[in-house]
Parts: structure tokens; sequence; C-alpha cells
């Protein structure tokens, strides 16, 4: 199984936020964005940053779908 942030850029969108400003708010880095963006492999403190930063839990910004090379 693979990990979709889709939801979590489509919140972006909803919130009128950009990675930047994720990055800012979040404190987060660039690097990690950009794994996230990749759909990579990143920390469960990263994710409960983000879901704090966006009051949300992580249901919503990620999600597990089936892995390509299955």
């Amino acid at each position: 199984m693979a990990v979709s942030y889709k939801k979590l850029w489509k919140m972006l969108i909803d919130k009128d936020l950009k990675k930047k400003d994720l990055e800012e708010q979040a404190k987060v880095s660039h690097y990690v964005v950009s794994k996230l963006y990749r759909g990579e492999n990143v920390t469960v403190d990263v994710l409960e940053r983000i879901c704090k930063t966006l009051d949300c839990s992580m249901d919503d910004i990620m999600e597990f779908v089936p892995d390509d090379k299955s």
C-alpha cells in the first residue's frame, strides 16, 4: 500500500494556502513538503504538526491507496 496526500493538497486549496504557508505555519522544511508532494514517507510527528496547524485529523490529509508495483 502506498500513501496519497491528495487530500492535503485539496485542503490547502480550500483554505487558500500555499505550500510555503504550510511550511511556515506547521514548522516543517521544504524538503518534507517535497516528500509529501511525491507521496514519500514522512514521520508521524510531521503529520501531527500539519494536522494541528490545519485543525484536522490524519484521515483528512492522507489515505492509503493500492501500490502501483503490486
